[in-house]
């Protein structure tokens, strides 16, 4: 029996991350008004803090001072001695580390959100580090269903050299929400009322776990990170050409070798090659020109939990 059934401890403390880029809006603008009145996000038996990631960049309305707080949580940067020479966001990473961390450790904190926006078309999108996590599936297929008709995507950024040391990553079960199209320094309604009930549908998804609820066995879809692709570059590294106006906005839709992909500013379009279709995301990110990437390919597979229950009931 035990195969197919994981008893999970119970969940007890939650942390809620906006302005871990300091002009993604949607997550400040909620976390904010959480930290004024959190009623909307507390759950009976939970800890629940939100919490500016970024401070400096929030107040600036810039992704960051010196460095991409979302890429420092590594062991390395999180170990590091601190000093006034180290950047303002590794120093950062260092409070927020031992503030819901230690990362790997028995103390961190059991589950943090951390709230993203995108230039992208990309919807409702929550982020998965490791596909191997029942309690996350699980919490994944609750989101998805309850937000249905309205898609809601799984992005697995799981890979030996793609994945990134993400401010949530201290966390047990790190969860990144990830909502667009918006453009920074920018507030949509829309956008805002998509991430707020993902977070409402995960902290029930908790709430009804807690409370010793059965989840049965579940598979969700979810698009895996491949690639990385960058513009067209001249000699001297400037970009070259443009994304192709379809594939513009066409996040998760397949893309197919022969498709176009970017266009020249003389209207030469240059074509997807290889053998396999992909799924392209972050397709002209806007925050992702500084990273020499105009969109990553992903490939589409389902991943499969257990039954899940609370160890206390």
């Amino acid at each position: 029996m035990t195969s197919h059934h994981v008893a999970e401890e119970p969940i007890k403390k939650v942390a809620i991350f906006g302005g871990t880029h300091g002009n993604e809006l949607t997550g400040v603008f909620l976390v904010k008004h959480w930290l004024e009145n959190g009623a909307e996000i507390q759950r009976t038996g939970l800890e629940v803090k939100p919490l500016i990631t970024n401070p400096r960049a929030v107040k600036k309305c810039t992704r960051y001072i010196d460095c991409d707080l979302n890429r420092v949580f590594d062991l390395e940067n999180l170990g590091k001695k601190i000093s006034e020479d180290l950047p303002y966001e590794v120093r950062r990473a260092q409070e927020i580390n031992l503030l819901f961390g230690p990362k790997n450790s028995e103390d961190s904190y059991d589950v943090i959100f951390d709230l993203h926006n995108t230039t992208s078309n990309m919807g409702c999108t929550l982020i998965l580090e490791d596909s191997r996590n029942d309690f996350l599936i699980q919490m994944f297929h609750y989101v998805k269903t309850s937000l249905a008709p309205l898609p809601c995507y799984v992005y697995l950024i799981e890979h030996p050299s793609l994945k990134y040391a993400t401010t949530r990553s201290i966390a047990k079960y790190p969860v990144g929400i990830e909502v667009g199209p918006q453009p920074h320094g920018v507030l949509r309604a829309d956008i805002l009322n998509q991430m707020r009930k993902m977070i409402k549908h995960a902290l029930d998804f908790i709430h009804d776990f807690n409370e010793g609820k059965k989840f049965p066995p579940c598979a969700i879809e979810v698009y895996k990170i491949m690639e990385k692709v960058d513009y067209p570059r001249n000699e001297s590294g400037e970009i070259a050409a443009v994304i192709h106006p379809s594939l513009q906005d066409q996040d998760w839709k397949p893309l197919h070798p022969g498709d176009p992909v970017f266009l020249t500013l003389d209207g030469k379009t240059i074509l997807l090659g290889g053998n396999c279709t992909v799924y392209p995301v972050f397709v002209n990110e806007a925050a992702y020109y500084e990273k020499k990437e105009a969109f990553a390919k992903t490939t589409k597979l389902t991943l499969n939990a257990k039954s899940i229950h609370s160890s206390l009931h």
